[in-house]
């Protein structure tokens, strides 16, 4: 069978389309469009429930950055107050030692004690570094000058004396030695 043979059967076989008058084609038009609509309005009833949705959970999350950010920053001393905690109880017993004894070499002994290991917990668990001046060359960015001196001795300007120690943490400097500053002869 030929190629026009088979689509004449097929064309005989299929019915003819019913023609609708147009009165009902436009009824089924409207009927389309009206469901159509109602799904476009469902859609976007729930998009828009979606969207409040997010919205709330955008909010929450905005404000539980906040409130970890405040703790955060409440709470950031913590570890460095629960090491020092140690050397505050050392330094209420030597009050209470000075009290009841009067050899204050003991009670000198006893806070030199105290400010090494608070130096010392300082700077293994925190960063703190304390600034080497006296002897070096002067640095504007460690060193601040307080006093100023002619010496025709020196080659460069060179801190003479610390009235001030200085220190870095984790190589920033908090606190700029406070120096005397040895300037040279021009």
């Amino acid at each position: 069978m030929s190629k026009k043979e088979k689509m004449e059967e097929q064309a005989e076989t299929t019915e003819a389309p019913v023609e609708l008058s147009e009165a009902e084609t436009l009824e089924a038009t409207v009927a389309q469009l009206k469901d159509e609509l109602a799904a476009a309005k469902d859609e976007c009833a729930s998009l828009k429930d979606q969207m409040l949705r997010d919205r709330a959970d955008l909010e929450n999350y905005r404000k539980r950055l906040i409130r970890d950010k405040e703790d955060s920053i409440r709470f950031a001393n913590e570890n460095l107050i629960r090491d020092l905690l140690q050397p505050l109880d050392d330094f209420a017993r030597a009050l209470e030692a000075s009290e009841s004894s009067k050899d204050y070499a003991k009670v000198h002994d006893g806070v030199v004690m105290v400010n090494s290991q608070i130096y010392s917990t300082l700077e293994k668990n925190w960063g703190l570094e304390r600034i080497d001046a006296v002897g070096k060359e002067f640095d504007p960015q460690c060193h601040e000058a307080y006093q100023v001196v002619v010496d025709d001795s020196l080659e460069h300007e060179t801190v003479l004396e610390e009235y001030v120690v200085g220190y870095l943490l984790h190589g920033r400097v908090i606190r700029p030695s406070k120096v005397k500053v040895g300037k040279p002869n021009v």
